[in-house]
């Protein structure tokens, strides 16, 4: 189990287990967002804040809720909007303590181009 929050507190997840990787995605927003996401399906991530805590920013073709702390402005996770019980949704392990993540797999996917990962 490997637990996570923004700078102020205000969202804190805990994810179930050590993932393979972490994704650093170049597309338009998470490059902007410095993100390295760990997925898992929602229901298996346990998120922790308030229900006005995040400001939820959707945009494109509107299929995922990015959400950022609306203290201190760090993004800590998305949703899935598709509405399936099986959604995923990810978490942003740039939330951990540096020890928590300094030996994981970082996998660079190509989110701006081809949608594949680039190893």
């Amino acid at each position: 189990m490997i637990k996570g929050s923004c700078h102020c507190g205000a969202v804190r997840f805990v994810y179930p287990s050590r993932p393979a990787w972490l994704t650093s995605c170049n597309c338009s927003v998470c490059r902007r967002y410095s993100t390295w996401w760990a997925y898992a399906k929602v229901g298996e991530i346990e998120l922790n804040a308030a229900d006005n805590a995040t400001i939820a920013y959707v945009q494109g073709e509107k299929t995922m809720a990015m959400h950022t702390c609306k203290t201190c402005g760090c993004t800590t996770h998305w949703i899935s909007l598709d509405g399936d019980a099986s959604s995923r949704m990810a978490v942003n392990f740039r939330m951990c303590e540096p020890d928590e993540v300094s030996t994981m797999k970082i996998r660079h996917f190509d989110g701006a181009d081809t949608w594949e990962f680039l190893d």
